[in-house]
């Protein structure tokens, strides 16, 4: 008997192969021919896992779920649950400290924002960093001690450009790595890219969809949107700021008054090329936090688009409170995934009286399973 592991990101599967044994030698009157051995019996195991999370009417988290509390359903197709588990969680924090044409973000923000989320995180859940500018860089391993993480957030450093595909294939190669269960990566960004094509990042969000990491995102993508907006326009309607306020503009002689109170002439930007890149950077902006939102609904992760530098920080204390309300579940799909073809949506609700379980999962088998 021999086990072989087919090693995939969101599913674990067991393959037993039986071969029978040669027959005892004996003495035969004539030479027989050597038996052959039998073909292996193959028994496939599959197992999917996700986390979900568990709360009660009042928003707190249930920490007595078990299996008989759930049920599961993948593409309109009930299924039990094998296995409910309670873990520390497993943090990768992503933070975006770069980009050439950036106004809202910056270093010391996303320094505050990686911050306010390892503070709110529980003690016993493990956390990484990863950094993207230029290149994308681990710059703390795991670990629970948080000084040691907070350290590290204060040693990323600035960059021009933003490598936002390779920094989610880095994040997927380190967390599928670790072996951990309940792993979770929270992206502090934009969501845009200096260089990949629209192709690439689709594949590598695509990446996520066949793991079982959750994916939280506190997005910059809205702020940048807003503060682009107006300089995308050649002919602006916005009146230029007043020279003077009303009530001292009034109390001028006439002449002068009428030139202060006078309707201003459109402004007119006359710089093609740069109206170009800044409607280009605004549609990007605007692209990426569609593609941020459905990767986090999809990975039954939170999405957080703040309208402020303050709420982008008040509220990472959101995404701490998702994670740390995660159990882990596996179960046996009833379609084997090596003979379903097309994507799993799977859904998690209760069955029990006053628990509201929270899972929504979008699965997207890797080729290699039906190889």
């Amino acid at each position: 008997m021999f086990l072989r592991k087919l090693a995939l990101p969101l599913l674990s599967i067991a393959v037993f192969s039986l071969a029978g044994f040669g027959q005892s030698r004996r003495v035969a009157p004539t030479p027989t021919p050597t038996p052959k051995e039998d073909e292996p019996v193959r028994v496939l195991t599959e197992e999917i896992k996700l986390n979900v999370l568990a709360f009660d009417e009042n928003g707190k988290f249930v920490p007595d779920v078990k299996t008989s509390d759930i049920v599961i359903t993948e593409n309109n197709i009930l299924h039990q649950p094998t296995s409910v588990r309670r873990i520390p969680a497993n943090v990768l924090i992503v933070m975006d400290t770069g980009g050439e044409m950036r106004q809202v973000k910056s270093l010391d923000q996303t320094r505050k924002t990686a911050r306010a989320v390892v503070h709110a995180l529980k003690p016993g859940d493990q956390v990484a960093i990863l950094q993207y500018a230029d290149a994308a860089d681990i710059v703390s391993e795991w670990t629970d001690n948080r000084a040691q993480t907070l350290k590290a957030v204060d040693r990323t450093n600035f960059g021009r450009r933003s490598v936002f595909v390779n920094a989610i294939d880095r994040s997927i190669d380190f967390l599928m790595k670790s072996g951990f269960d309940n792993k979770h990566l929270v992206l502090i960004t934009d969501g845009t890219d200096s260089n990949a094509d629209a192709r690439d990042k689709t594949r590598a969000l695509n990446r996520l969809l066949s793991t079982d990491i959750s994916v939280h995102v506190i997005s910059y993508a809205q702020m940048e949107a807003t503060d682009i907006a107006p300089r995308t326009k050649s002919v602006s309607n916005s009146p230029p700021p007043q020279a003077l306020p009303p009530e001292i503009a009034a109390q001028l002689p006439n002449g002068a008054r009428d030139v202060a109170t006078a309707p201003k002439w459109k402004t007119v930007n006359m710089d093609r090329t740069m109206l170009r890149k800044l409607r280009a950077r605004k549609a990007d902006l605007e692209q990426s936090e569609v593609q941020l939102s459905k990767i986090a609904e999809n990975t039954n992760g939170e999405m957080i688009v703040p309208t402020s530098l303050d709420e982008m920080v008040e509220k990472s204390a959101l995404v701490a409170k998702m994670i740390d309300a995660s159990y882990v579940v596996t179960y046996i799909p009833k379609i084997p995934l090596t003979e379903g073809s097309g994507d799993r949506n799977i859904d998690v609700t209760s069955k029990r009286a006053g628990l509201i379980i929270q899972a929504k999962r979008k699965l997207v088998i890797p080729a290699e399973v039906f190889q």
